[in-house]
């Protein structure tokens, strides 16, 4: 069953659960299209088998290209691995719209203050609307199937290098039909309109 990717229908961890004295944002993007790289960007979480135990994994994914601005893998669910996932794609660039679930970690204040200090604009999906953040679902998808069911990882460490070999993979050669099959990287490198982050202003 793991080499063919079939799973046993079973509850997995409960990664999108709110905090209930957090503000929630309203879902902006009904009947938007991402019209450039770094118009729309999706993040979410979901949770990575080991031979023992469980990791996290959180990814920031540009909905024009398909393109993983940013990626982080711990063995905890706590706020640090997903500010450092935020931070980093920061310093790449900032989205106009930045879209995620009602999960505890996306109405955080830590969070939410990150992207208001950058006057980017908060959507979150609708109560149990997976499909309002469907780019996010379709990489988890693909990576599950291409990469995680298809192996088992005795470590963190191994778990990190071949997700992170996958990511490579995925970003520069793996050609998508909805792209005109062309690669997330080919798609974002052809330019278009794009914020300029904080560092870049200054300059």
């Amino acid at each position: 069953m793991r080499e063919m990717g079939i799973e046993g229908i079973h509850p997995g961890p409960n990664l999108s659960r709110r905090a209930l004295e957090h503000k929630v944002y309203p879902y902006l993007l009904r009947n938007v299209t991402a019209q450039y790289p770094h118009h729309i960007w999706g993040v979410d979480i979901t949770y990575i088998r080991l031979a023992q135990g469980w990791m996290y994994l959180v990814a920031i994914i540009d909905w024009h290209s398909r393109y993983v601005v940013s990626w982080e893998l711990d063995q905890t669910l706590g706020m640090p691995f997903v500010l450092d996932c935020v931070d980093r794609a920061f310093k790449t660039a900032l989205p106009a719209i930045f879209n995620s679930d009602q999960g505890s970690h996306f109405t955080s204040n830590s969070y939410i203050e990150r992207l208001l200090s950058h006057n980017v604009q908060i959507s979150m999906d609708g109560k149990g609307r997976a499909i309002d953040n469907i780019f996010t679902e379709r990489l988890w998808r693909s990576i599950k199937y291409e990469e995680v069911y298809l192996n088992e990882y005795d470590t963190p460490r191994q778990a990190r290098e071949r997700i992170r070999d996958w990511f490579c993979f995925y970003n520069a050669k793996r050609p998508h039909q909805s792209l005109d099959y062309q690669t997330p990287w080919e798609v974002l490198s052809k330019g278009g309109k794009s914020r300029p982050t904080k560092m870049e202003k200054e300059d």
